[in-house]
């Protein structure tokens, strides 16, 4: 599943989120879709693999994190300094068409830049805003939040 879209042909998506270094409040990006991952929203009968199914399927050569977050930034115009990569969250997503990769990155502003996504339909959300999305979705996020909490 390699989205043209604004340049993108990785197999392989973010979830964006904002931490408070005082507070340590977390708020994950979601987007026009609905949904927190980028750049593209997981399709209908996509499942979230456990370890056992990561391990038989890790075959082929994966992007590093910090690459993805790379061209995340420049095939939307953000400055690379925008997002940094969390390296040790990593996940895998069984979709009809292929296997992504999920990768985690943090913003790096002292504040969510809102009024950067706002522009284009996103919002900032607490853990307990985005109930009710899409189960693997939901999944992702639990497994991210548990990573960053951590």
């Amino acid at each position: 599943m390699k989205s043209e879209q604004h340049g993108w042909t990785h197999e392989a998506r973010l979830i964006l989120y904002h931490s408070q270094s005082t507070s340590a409040r977390t708020l994950f990006l979601r987007h026009e879709s609905g949904s927190v991952i980028a750049p593209e929203p997981l399709p209908f009968l996509s499942t979230v693999l456990d370890g056992v199914e990561f391990i038989v399927s890790n075959a082929g050569v994966l992007l590093h994190p910090a690459t993805v977050v790379r061209d995340y930034c420049v095939a939307f115009g953000f400055p690379p300094s925008l997002l940094l990569a969390e390296g040790e969250f990593h996940e895998r997503v069984d979709t009809p068409q292929c296997t992504l990769n999920i990768y985690l990155a943090r913003f790096t502003s002292i504040d969510p830049p809102r009024a950067l996504f706002a522009d284009r339909g996103g919002k900032f959300c607490a853990i307990t805003e985005l109930r009710g999305g899409h189960p693997a979705e939901m999944a992702l996020i639990q497994r991210a939040y548990q990573a960053i909490m951590g």
